[in-house]
């Protein structure tokens, strides 16, 4: 039976693999986030980069384990050799979030009303759709992007609407950069303050984000289910 608590010891490499996992007080714990923590322990900033970089380009990457793993690795208790750089960890997270953003909104702003021409009518989207869009992001875009980059799932989407609506770009960099600031810094801190007691922060993170996941499927699918009625209803009357 492979073990999967805390306290199972690991005295050398071998035991644990090539290298030591994420290892705490003398523990071999991978915990149920073993793959991302033990890719951002063997790999730290540039790790930090490329998961930034992807979750900010519509991957759904948990930013809440990423940086807070890496406020973790902050502390000598946790690294277990050289830790992270606070302040290093949020730059190069901001860096790799900009990275990603940008192209989200670029693919937004270039493709996404060709995407409408020749997919609208799959997806229940039309012009006059985006227009609309538009003109609500020319309005409440700025709050939208700056809460939209610490809301789980929508922080990976929220540039995609920002490059249709054609916000101008130094002010979407300039908004983006604000709210992941904010958020890697928060993530960061906590698990920094956490140290070696991250592992427990870290279920606490995954209890949280259930009930923002349900309410946005649930808001999704009340949004497709009443855009498939006016859409049925115009053909029908059509």
């Amino acid at each position: 039976m492979v073990a999967r608590h805390i306290g199972v010891l690991c005295t050398n490499t071998e035991t644990c693999g090539a290298t030591p996992l994420t290892v705490f007080a003398g523990s071999c714990d991978i915990g149920q986030n073993g793959p991302m923590e033990n890719f951002v322990h063997h790999y730290g900033y540039l790790a930090l980069f490329a998961l930034a970089m992807a979750e900010s380009m519509c991957i759904p990457v948990p930013s809440e384990i990423t940086f807070g793993f890496a406020g973790a690795l902050c502390t000598a208790e946790v690294a277990h050799g050289k830790p992270l750089n606070l302040v290093l960890v949020i730059l190069i997270g901001l860096f790799g979030e900009l990275t990603g953003s940008l192209v989200a909104y670029t693919l937004g702003r270039t493709a996404g009303r060709a995407a409408v021409d020749r997919y609208g009518k799959w997806i229940l989207l039309s012009h006059k759709d985006l227009d609309a869009s538009e003109a609500w992001f020319k309005k409440y875009g700025n709050v939208s992007i700056v809460i939209g980059r610490m809301i789980p799932i929508v922080r990976s989407a929220i540039s995609v609407p920002a490059g249709i609506a054609e916000m101008a770009v130094p002010r979407f960099i300039i908004l983006t950069a604000i709210g992941s600031v904010v958020w890697i810094g928060v993530l960061a801190s906590l698990g920094y303050a956490a140290g070696s007691n991250w592992q427990h922060v870290a279920k606490y993170f995954h209890a949280a984000q259930w009930p923002i996941i349900v309410i946005l499927v649930l808001g999704l699918g009340y949004g497709f289910y009443h855009r498939w009625k006016a859409v049925r209803g115009t053909h029908g009357a059509s």
